[in-house]
């Protein structure tokens, strides 16, 4: 097996306490100009179709922010891997109008991949009550503290409706970083990393799939590091009897893995507000979230629209994400795909 160099040099490795000094890197405030076109393109498509899931950029003109979003683009797949672009009024938004503009951004990066066995390219990211200790339950649907973590697409998009009130923040570190960092401390544990260790499907199988996928943590695939992981999915893969077991230095090197990710130093800490859109790549970042008290009011409780986008111009994947991308094909990967699945856009 090929391993990366002892330090990998990239725009990708960061500290969270540097982008945290400078947020000009990546935080963009939308203008008024650019907010009108915005809407004017959500409410022109939804004029001529309600049918949010076939959106495709064509359906969704964008002549000033267009420059923009390519330039977002190379930022995400060769640059440091994520932006937040803020100040959409999305209160004064329908539901439906602000998914178009959600989703019709997202269709300038890329195109929409399904994120459950159902179907949806539009994720509602909410506490519904679901019991977090449940081996079939995701995680996002509830209000404790994730872990950080991928999701099986190539880029991950954010649209935050309403925040909770209290808690709830955003966290971001760069998987190169952790790397780098794990080379100078333990480098004996590194190569751990690169082993076929399963991870949980939670009960979304593909047909003629295994309950679990053995994509490494890491993966070093021309010229490029890749991570993959979800370390409670990690855990609860254990249950099956054929995974690969989790030896005692195995689980020493997730362990360090996990204490570099939670690192103030490393990581960056975001709050995001109302009408904020976060992109971040999962290709190089692992993304988290802290437990969060939400509101007593039905109508005013956290919820953040998701997207999963799959990118033109993306870099090559290994073999072995075949088996949770569906295809490696770059442009057209990602996503969770059953034998029933119909792709759709929920509202609710």
């Amino acid at each position: 097996m090929e391993m990366p160099p002892p330090f990998i040099d990239s725009p990708a490795a960061w500290i969270g306490e540097d982008m945290a000094r400078h947020k000009e890197r990546w935080l963009v405030e939308l203008s008024k100009e650019d907010i009108a076109e915005l809407e004017a393109a959500g409410r022109a498509y939804l004029a001529r179709t309600n049918d949010i899931g076939a959106l495709k950029k064509k359906d969704f003109p964008l002549p000033r922010l267009a420059g923009h979003l390519a330039a977002l683009r190379e930022k995400l797949v060769n640059g440091i891997g994520f932006e937040v672009l803020r100040g959409l009024p999305v209160e004064n938004y329908s539901r439906e109008l602000a998914a178009t503009i959600f989703c019709g951004v997202g269709a300038h990066l890329g195109s929409a991949r399904s994120q459950n066995a159902q179907g949806h390219i539009l994720g509602h990211v909410r506490d519904t009550g679901a019991n977090a200790k449940d081996t079939n339950t995701r995680i996002y649907q509830t209000a404790e503290r994730q872990t950080f973590h991928t999701d099986s697409s190539d880029v991950v998009g954010l649209l935050c409706l309403r925040d909770a009130k209290e808690g709830g923040e955003s966290l971001l570190v760069s998987t190169v970083t952790i790397y780098n960092e794990m080379q100078k401390r333990r480098p004996d544990l590194v190569p751990l990393l690169f082993d076929p260790i399963a991870t949980d499907r939670r009960g979304e199988i593909p047909e003629g799939q295994k309950p679990y996928f053995e994509i490494p943590v890491l993966n070093w695939h021309r010229g490029h590091l890749t991570g993959m992981y979800q370390r409670q999915y990690i855990d609860s893969a254990q249950r099956f009897p054929d995974a690969l077991r989790l030896t005692d230095r195995h689980v020493e090197a997730l362990d360090l893995f996990d204490s570099l990710a939670n690192d103030q130093r490393l990581h960056l800490s975001m709050r995001l507000h109302s009408g904020d859109l976060q992109f971040v790549y999962n290709h190089s970042m692992l993304h988290d979230r802290m437990g969060f008290l939400d509101w007593p009011e039905p109508e005013k409780r956290r919820h953040m629209l998701r997207l999963w986008l799959s990118v033109p111009g993306d870099r090559p994947l290994p073999e072995c994400f075949r088996q949770r991308y569906g295809s490696i094909e770059i442009g057209d990967r990602g996503g969770i795909i059953t034998k029933d699945t119909r792709l759709n856009a929920p509202l609710g």
